[in-house]
């Protein structure tokens, strides 16, 4: 018979494997918050500003003392992350550089064949006079090249061509981004950028998919063939599935099924050992995370384990979202509990909670609304704010 891990269980595995079953830590130094990084294997960046940019949020809330200054400096002068892409743009182990060049070539080759479609002639003739330019003169963001060109319309294709042209560059593997000037990217030679010893390491593609779907694995907690070549975004499921039918014959990896939130059980891929070890004890604390956070990064999943749907409705019109812009989910122990609409007024000092939207069957008594308040406070500190405020009727049913 297939093993079956219980609902339960498989939560509580989820969360460990994302580090949100643990208390959140006390002050994180550099060395601290890079193995935490390693541990959820990534963090999303995004532009949105709504309380605080998403990689800070993410941190944020497994460290109880986070400060962005211990990342910057982890970025831009220890030189033990980078940022590029996963399933988004994300801060990366920097150990993890050398499989990103098999990424570099894939991508190189998607890229080409998409925008020759988009670009107007004279944009690939742009990307030598950037990369001249920078190893000429230095670091460089979009500002500071491409002023006086003509954009095209729509897209990354709506960009001057020295804009394009660093987009490339980076995703190709030839810029790197050196450090952010506010939120501003700036690029400079990707050798002046990852330590020499990592830049010249060699990954060879078997080396690449069994180190993908190993870590995906580990990260997970369990997962299937395609759960696992999307967490990497590294590989398709076809490398995943020869490497999956290896590693159970080897005993590396076993099959089992999975009990969701409905009852209904899933096929998954497991280590042995996952279904001997006890069940990971999960802190009963209230936590705020962002939309991005890596535990939501597979919101099909999320569902499905949690019975918790969630979509973020930035482009959603406004008449027709459900909840608001930029809506934080809420978990306390191993349940998402409900969603808040907030947002910080900096000018004025506050963080104002416009709603609260409990999941079904969760009640909100007096002690739960004083701890969404006590995290609501620590969230206002972290984003500059003073006080916490709340609209008229901000508890909906």
């Amino acid at each position: 018979m297939t093993p079956v891990l219980s609902n339960p269980a498989a939560r509580a595995i989820f969360l460990q494997a994302h580090a949100l079953a643990d208390a959140p830590t006390g002050p994180a130094n550099g060395p601290a918050l890079a193995r935490l990084i390693d541990q959820i294997g990534f963090v999303q960046v995004d532009s949105i500003n709504t309380v605080e940019r998403a990689h800070q949020m993410i941190l944020w809330s497994r460290c109880q003392a986070y400060q962005p200054k211990t990342l910057k400096r982890l970025l831009e002068q220890d030189r033990a992350l980078f940022e590029h892409w996963t399933h988004d743009a994300s801060i990366i182990p920097m150990r993890l550089f050398p499989f990103w060049r098999h990424r570099f070539d894939r991508d190189a080759d998607r890229l080409r064949h998409h925008w020759r479609r988009w670009f107007r002639e004279g944009y690939e003739a742009q990307f030598d006079t950037i990369l001249d330019h920078v190893a000429r003169d230095g670091p460089v963001s979009s500002s500071d090249v491409g002023k006086d060109e003509q954009r095209g319309k729509g897209g990354w294709w709506d960009w001057h061509p020295s804009k394009t042209a660093l987009e490339w560059l980076w995703r190709t593997g030839k810029l790197s981004i050196t450090r952010r000037d506010g939120f501003r990217k700036v690029y400079d030679l990707t050798e002046n950028v990852v330590p020499a010893d990592i830049l010249h390491q060699q990954i060879d593609r078997p080396g690449l998919i069994d180190w993908a779907c190993n870590s995906a694995l580990d990260r997970l907690g369990f997962a299937d063939e395609g759960e696992i070549a999307r967490y990497w975004n590294a590989i398709d499921k076809p490398d995943v599935q020869a490497w999956a039918h290896k590693a159970v014959a080897d005993g590396q990896a076993c099959r089992i099924a999975v009990e969701q939130a409905d009852g209904s059980a899933r096929p998954a891929l497991t280590r042995p050992a996952t279904l001997t070890q006890a069940r990971p004890d999960v802190a009963q604390r209230l936590r705020i995370l962002s939309p991005f956070d890596p535990a939501l990064r597979d919101r099909a999943r999320v569902e499905r384990l949690f019975g918790f749907a969630y979509r973020i409705e930035v482009f959603v019109p406004e008449p027709k979202r459900q909840y608001g812009y930029y809506v934080f989910p809420v978990i306390e122990g191993d349940r998402l509990i409900g969603r808040l609409d907030a947002r910080a007024l900096r000018a004025e000092g506050r963080l104002h909670m416009r709603a609260f939207w409990p999941e079904a069957g969760q009640r909100m008594g007096k002690m739960r609304q004083d701890r969404l308040m006590r995290q609501a406070e620590r969230l206002a500190r972290f984003a500059g704010c003073d006080r916490v405020t709340v609209e008229d009727g901000w508890l909906r049913a």
